[in-house]
């Protein structure tokens, strides 16, 4: 539910809306009156007004029953000389006809070798934050500068993959619904996987590319409920997407084992001892609740622990602390006034028109958040399990982020029951070089491969754009990070 933005020689956004902070996901999803998750990035909303020329949405599935995929491609086609001569293609696919749900997508071919390259998926997390928060603030082909022009962004994951952002679930940013929520990560997986069958129906020739499932924070449920969705969906599949692997930044799969905070705050010198039995108090109760699958109620306690939705923001963490910011331990508050809003950028008549949005809403995401609010507590790790044994996955950390921090992570990947578990917990800690850097440290097992990254929070390719594309890159070569 955030993102970070440059600060410095340095990327700091902090948008609670871009994946769910663990923080702010533990913390809020028990709702009355009060909205479940607090929207640290009140400028990212929709902007009401009328529009006169921004054209009409393109939905492409009508085209697409109707056989009439090349037709689809072509009116797809946005504008590149809107966007500096960068070719991409955009539009809607309806994924559930009942409750008119329809997903947007936009998609950038890779700009060498597309015919091998790779193909990517990005989700955000939120819940409910577009991924076009990745795509301007993170790995995609361009950003703002403060005066809101565009700018090439020479590490982008685009460079050597053609890269899907699709704005999910339905409601979140351009994608919308009458109704039809997502309320568990079955349902997200779904509709995730009914857009990709229709997107590599419109681009065919992709379908023998190697393709990856990637995002950051709550999609760290996104990305494995799409990657089980396709699993369990090629054998039957006409079409079969040729599903590689999953990459997931600082992500929240397995809330059991990835709240002790109290543990790591203490070790980074946050708090004192006596701070580290509080939190555990409240930890224990959570993770009870979580056990007896109370969801609502283990929120209501991490609520008065870190997030503050109900009590004002006079929550344990800030009181022991002092912090008002998540995604960095280096930072006590967050840099909002530096952040530029891309959201007023994508809501210019200009680019509704140039992206095939028309005059429809951009949705803040919250209704998203309450719907979703029992699945936040709950876990994907079994699923995780079961894709280890089929596919590659990476989890990497950012080291500094409090959120989902790298140390929580581990104690999930050492709770993992899976194929390569016992290997897991023996495997040798390598030495990630680059060039004359140290970007971080990896250890691998079979089909995991587990990375911290360096002097980096909680939205890796934002605080280390260059790192990351080396990552993803040398992940989806499968080339070892590490030098022998």
């Amino acid at each position: 539910m955030f993102y970070n933005k440059r600060v410095s020689n340095r990327f700091i956004f902090a948008t609670m809306a871009y994946t769910i902070p663990l923080l702010a996901a533990i913390a809020c999803l028990y709702v009355a009156n009060v909205d479940c998750f607090t929207n640290v990035y009140p400028k990212l909303r929709g902007i009401k007004r009328e529009y006169r020329d921004a054209g009409e949405p393109l939905f492409l599935t009508p085209l697409i029953e109707a056989n009439k995929t090349e037709e689809a491609r072509e009116a797809s086609a946005v504008p590149s000389d809107v966007f500096l001569g960068v070719k991409s293609h955009s539009g809607f696919f309806t994924v559930d006809k009942t409750f008119n749900s329809n997903m947007f997508f936009w998609f950038f071919p890779a700009d060498h070798d597309y015919e091998n390259a790779p193909v990517l998926l990005w989700l955000q997390g939120g819940p409910g934050a577009t991924s076009l928060a990745g795509l301007f603030e993170e790995n995609g082909p361009f950003a703002l500068t403060k005066s809101y022009n565009l700018k090439r962004n020479e590490f982008s994951w685009t460079l050597n993959h053609s890269v899907i952002y699709i704005d999910n679930p339905v409601q979140t940013g351009y994608s919308f619904t009458e109704g039809g929520f997502a309320r568990n990560q079955t349902k997200v997986g779904q509709d995730l996987y009914e857009a990709l069958r229709q997107f590599f129906l419109v681009f065919p020739e992709l379908r023998r590319n190697e393709f990856y499932a990637t995002g950051e924070s709550y999609a760290g449920k996104y990305v494995p409920a799409v990657s089980y969705a396709i699993l369990k969906n090629n054998p039957r599949a006409d079409a079969k997407i040729n599903l590689k692997g999953m990459a997931i930044g600082n992500g929240l799969c397995d809330p059991v084992h990835q709240l002790n905070y109290g543990g790591y705050l203490y070790e980074i010198g946050l708090i004192d001892k006596h701070g580290r039995t509080q939190f555990a108090e409240y930890e224990r109760k959570g993770i009870n609740y979580i056990k007896k699958k109370e969801f609502l109620k283990a929120f209501e306690i991490f609520d008065d622990l870190l997030n503050g939705d109900l009590n004002d923001g006079k929550t344990l963490f800030k009181n022991l602390t002092g912090f008002d910011y998540y995604f960095d331990y280096l930072y006590t508050n967050s840099p909002n006034e530096l952040q530029i809003d891309f959201s007023r950028f994508v809501q210019r008549e200009d680019i509704r028109k140039a992206i095939h949005v028309g005059s429809l809403t951009f949705n803040d995401g919250n209704a998203v958040e309450e719907n979703l609010k029992e699945d936040v507590m709950d876990s994907v790790a079994p699923w995780i399990s079961v894709l280890l044994s089929n596919i590659r996955v990476m989890f990497y950390n950012g080291q500094m982020d409090i959120i989902v921090p790298y140390p929580l992570t581990v104690n999930f990947l050492n709770n993992l029951p899976f194929s390569g578990s016992d290997e897991y917990k023996i495997a040798p800690r390598r030495i990630w070089r680059y060039r004359d850097d140290i970007p971080g440290y990896v250890k691998q097992a079979g089909n995991l491969t587990e990375v911290l990254v360096r002097n980096a929070g909680h939205m890796v390719p934002s605080f280390q754009p260059e790192w990351a594309l080396d990552l993803i890159t040398k992940f989806t070569r499968n080339q070892p990070l590490h030098r022998e």
